[in-house]
C-alpha cells in the first residue's frame, strides 16, 4: 500500500504551501520504464472540521473533503503554515478542536512543518526538547513561546527522525523531497526535482537567509566555478582552483560564495560529492572503492564516513536500502 500522508489545512492556510505535499508526494512514482510506476504515497487533505471550506489567506476559500479523521489513517502529517493561529501563536496552546484532532493521530506517525505549521507541533508538545526550526522572522517569537525547544533560526529544515521542521516556504519544497529521498533514495527524489523544475538537494543545514540570492546585473558571480567544480568532482579541487575560474582571490571568493550559497566551498563540495556518490550507489554495480574515486573521496574509508556523517548510514547499508533503485533501466 502507498505510504498515506495526511495534510492539515487549517483556517488561513497559505494555498502555496498547502500544494506542495501534493505536488512533491503525489506525484512520486515506483521506478519504471516510461516514468509509469504505481504511486508510492497517497495524499488527502483533511480539516480539524467535518468537510467543508476552509478559510485562506487569499481571496478564496478551499473544499476540503475530509474531517479529522484521515489523520488517524494517516503514515505522515504535514501542517503547513497558516495566518489564523489564534491561540496557538499568541498563547502557545491549541484550541479544543485542534487537540481533539491531533489527538487521532497514531503513536509512530511521522509530522512534518512547514513554514510557521510548526507552531502547531510545538503547541502539541511534539517539539518538547527537540530541535527544530520555523520561519526566520519568526524565529525569536517561536523560541520565547517554546522554551523547551532547541530552535535553529538559521537552517532550511531539521529532520529528527519522527519529526521534521522546515523553514518559510520553498524550503518546504526541500523538506518534502529529502522525505521522499530518505523514503525512496535519490534517483526518484531527482525525477520529481526535475519534473518540478527545481533543485534536486538543498541541505538542510543551508542558510535561510542570503545576503545577496541573485546577483545585481553586471556582478561577478561564482556560478562557473560551481560549473566547473561539479564537472571534475572525481579529482582533487582546491580552493584557490575555484577562485581563478572567476579571476577573484581566495578570500573574495570565499565570501561572494559564502553570500551566494549559504556554506562555504569546502561544505558545498561535500554536499555535492555526497550526492554523487548516494546516485552511483542505487544506479551502479561498481564497487564501494570506485564509487569512493568516482565521487571524489578518494578512499572506501573517506566515503563511509563522509556518507556516515551525512545519512547515518554506510555505503553497503544504503546500496542495499535503495537496491530497487539502482535496477532502474
Amino acid at each position: 500500500m502507498p505510504h498515506r500522508v495526511a495534510v492539515l489545512a487549517l483556517d488561513g492556510l497559505l494555498p502555496f504551501e498547502l500544494g506542495i505535499p501534493h505536488r512533491i508526494f503525489g506525484r512520486s512514482l515506483e521506478p519504471a520504464p516510461g516514468n509509469k510506476g504505481a504511486k508510492l504515497y497517497e495524499v488527502v487533505t483533511c480539516s480539524i472540521r467535518p468537510p467543508g471550506p476552509v478559510r485562506t489567506d487569499s481571496d478564496y476559500a478551499i473544499l476540503v473533503e475530509h474531517g479529522p479523521e484521515a489523520l488517524a489513517t494517516a503514515d505522515t502529517v504535514v501542517i503547513p503554515a497558516s495566518y489564523e493561529l489564534g491561540p496557538v501563536f499568541e498563547e502557545g496552546r491549541l484550541t479544543e478542536e485542534l487537540a481533539a484532532a491531533l489527538a487521532l493521530v497514531r503513536p509512530g506517525t511521522r509530522m512534518v512543518s512547514i513554514c510557521t505549521g510548526s507552531y502547531v507541533l510545538a503547541a502539541a508538545a511534539y517539539l518538547d526538547g527537540r530541535p527544530a526550526t520555523t520561519h526566520w522572522s519568526s524565529a525569536d517569537h517561536f523560541q520565547r513561546l517554546f522554551p523547551q525547544v532547541r530552535v535553529d533560526p538559521d537552517v532550511l529544515f531539521i529532520d529528527d527522525g519522527d519529526v521534521l521542521t522546515s523553514a518559510g516556504v520553498a524550503a518546504g519544497i526541500d523538506l518534502c523531497l529529502h522525505l521522499v529521498r530518505r523514503d525512496h533514495g535519490a534517483a526518484v527524489a531527482n525525477e520529481i526535482a526535475r519534473r518540478t523544475v527545481v533543485p534536486p538537494h538543498r541541505d538542510g543545514g543551508q542558510a535561510q537567509y542570503i545576503h545577496r540570492p541573485v546577483p545585481e546585473p553586471q556582478f561577478a558571480t561564482t556560478t562557473a566555478a560551481r560549473a566547473w567544480a561539479l564537472g571534475r568532482l572525481d579529482r582533487p579541487i582546491q580552493l584557490r582552483d575555484m577562485a581563478r575560474q572567476e579571476s577573484m582571490s581566495v578570500r573574495t571568493f570565499t565570501r561572494r560564495f559564502r553570500e551566494e550559497v549559504g556554506a562555504s566551498p569546502g561544505q558545498w563540495l561535500t554536499q555535492q560529492r555526497v550526492e554523487r556518490a548516494r546516485h552511483l550507489l542505487e544506479t551502479s554495480d561498481l564497487s564501494i572503492d570506485q564509487v569512493a574515486r568516482d565521487a571524489g573521496f578518494g578512499t572506501a574509508t573517506s566515503l563511509r564516513q563522509h556518507l556516515q556523517a551525512a545519512l547515518g548510514v554506510p555505503p553497503t547499508v544504503y546500496r542495499r536500502t535503495f537496491r530497487a533503485s539502482a535496477e532502474t533501466p
